[in-house]
């Protein structure tokens, strides 16, 4: 490529890195007013939350569109190619956070709207800081290409899954001892699988930015420690009082 060629490819290349930056700190901001939406009863915030979803998403439109044409004009190959592979891969992760925060605000509408007494928020809360902590740490890592952040957040994501199967064991047990739990428990085990899916992408994310920076593809299988499925097999909720 000529010289002017390669300064309009690197021109868009930051283009479609500044787009994915814009996404991440959205999607971060999201994941964090969503959980205070949810902790405060904030009904105007979560509304908020709802709404700011299309901003992320018309970002992923714009980032997609804008990887199309550079791709037609640039022809990339290698580590050029790959780059702008990786911008689409973490806008699919950036989005579906985003979207994962939008379930955590309407699901806040939907406890306040039924105006019973919540428990558990205090271990969703422990969970809701791991996630956002998270994000943050892959943010930083994919902001500065840091192959070694990236990974220490890959090896991380068995923190989140503990927390998450503690806050279901403790949901599952307020439901078996009050029946009048059962509506806002419930709500809250959605709120809490949304927030380790939000920790899971927050991982795939960090296995991309590995994949940037090194060229290669995780081998390794992810560590998890997630066993609310197994758990809740073997759980038996009481029968319905009225």
């Amino acid at each position: 490529m000529t010289a002017h060629t390669v300064t309009s490819f690197d021109e868009d290349l930051k283009e479609l890195n500044a787009i994915v930056l814009d996404m991440g700190v959205r999607a971060a901001r999201s994941v964090e007013f969503a959980a205070f939406a949810l902790q405060n009863r904030d009904v105007r915030v979560a509304q908020q939350i709802i709404s700011a979803d299309k901003a992320i998403d018309d970002l992923q439109h714009d980032l997609e569109q804008k990887a199309i044409v550079t791709i037609a004009r640039r022809q990339p190959v290698a580590d050029d190619l790959r780059q702008i592979i990786a911008a689409l891969r973490i806008a699919n992760d950036l989005e579906r956070i985003g979207d994962l925060a939008k379930n955590l605000a309407k699901r806040s509408l939907a406890i306040l709207q039924e105006g019973t007494p919540v428990v558990g928020l205090a271990g969703l809360a422990k969970l809701s800081d791991r996630v956002r902590v998270q994000l943050d740490e892959v943010l930083a890592a994919l902001k500065a290409h840091d192959d070694k952040a990236a990974l220490a957040v890959w090896r991380s994501d068995h923190e989140i899954d503990a927390l998450h199967t503690s806050l279901f064991r403790e949901l599952l047990t307020y439901m078996m001892e009050d029946p009048r739990n059962i509506g806002s428990c419930a709500h809250l085990l959605f709120c809490a699988k949304n927030l380790e899916r939000i920790g899971d992408h927050a991982t795939n994310i960090a296995e991309t930015v590995h994949y940037v920076v090194t060229g290669e593809v995780l081998a390794l299988d992810r560590p998890r420690a997630d066993q609310s499925s197994a758990f809740a097999t073997d759980m038996r909720l009481p029968a319905w009082k009225g």
